[in-house]
């Protein structure tokens, strides 16, 4: 099974290829991601993520006819940015008529950070929202969600962790850890994960390659999109075009 692995929902763009048999799908990333590409950018993930792709197939000697599903961020992130994977990715599942499958932003993130360094710590994902209040998950030692994601307000963040997870040590992750970390400053054990925190396609694959296909896949919001609707009468009074 060959599963090509997409993120644009945050600060980056990559691109990975899983391959390996479906049934070995959870034996770990490592070993099975062939080939990745990665690069930081806030911004032009549009112009770079295909190429990256194409890069990516032909280093291991593979196309997009080869290809048995897709795997793809869906979400919490940046509103355009999550949508130029997802389109990209429906693109190629249409064409190519395979699956897609959605993996959230904090998913990604929380299998990114090695069981290693996790050390059996609840494990606290903090994505930039590019607002004041970041996206939170919060998952236990062996990655099962606690509770529900959500959008705290800054000054209520300490609360709203204190009623999901007792005092005692605490794994900061995401790109918007290191902004999180001085509002729990005063949690004791507290510490940042390596990596600069941005979901990673080859995760992402690998994550992917064992999870179910054919369930919906669609944009992962936890507020609605900024628009700014024009105002009545604009563009010569066409109001309600």
């Amino acid at each position: 099974m060959k599963v090509l692995g997409l993120d644009t929902a945050t600060s980056g763009c990559s691109a990975a290829l899983w391959e390996g048999a479906a049934e070995d799908a959870g034996q770990g990333r490592s070993a099975r991601v062939t080939v990745r590409r990665s690069a930081p950018m806030a911004r032009g993930q549009a112009e770079v993520l295909v190429p990256l792709a194409q890069e990516v197939l032909a280093e291991a000697g593979a196309g997009f006819a080869d290809l048995d599903r897709i795997a793809v961020t869906v979400g919490p992130g940046a509103f355009t940015g999550l949508r130029i994977a997802l389109a990209a990715a429906r693109g190629i599942a249409v064409a190519r008529d395979i699956p897609v499958v959605g993996i959230t932003s904090f998913d990604a993130i929380a299998h990114g950070v090695p069981e290693t360094e996790r050390a059996g710590r609840p494990l606290l994902v903090a994505v930039d929202s590019r607002r004041a209040e970041p996206f939170l998950q919060l998952y236990d030692g062996a990655l099962a969600p606690l509770g529900d994601p959500a959008m705290p307000d800054p000054a209520a963040i300490p609360g709203w962790l204190a009623a999901l997870c007792p005092p005692g040590p605490l794994l900061l992750a995401g790109d918007a850890a290191a902004a999180l970390a001085p509002l729990l400053a005063g949690r004791a054990e507290l510490a940042l994960a390596a990596g600069d925190g941005l979901p990673d396609a080859a995760v992402v694959a690998a994550l992917g390659a064992r999870r179910p296909a054919g369930l919906p896949v669609d944009p992962f919001y936890l507020r609605p999109p900024d628009v700014t609707l024009p105002k009545a009468g604009a563009q010569g009074g066409r109001a309600g075009a």
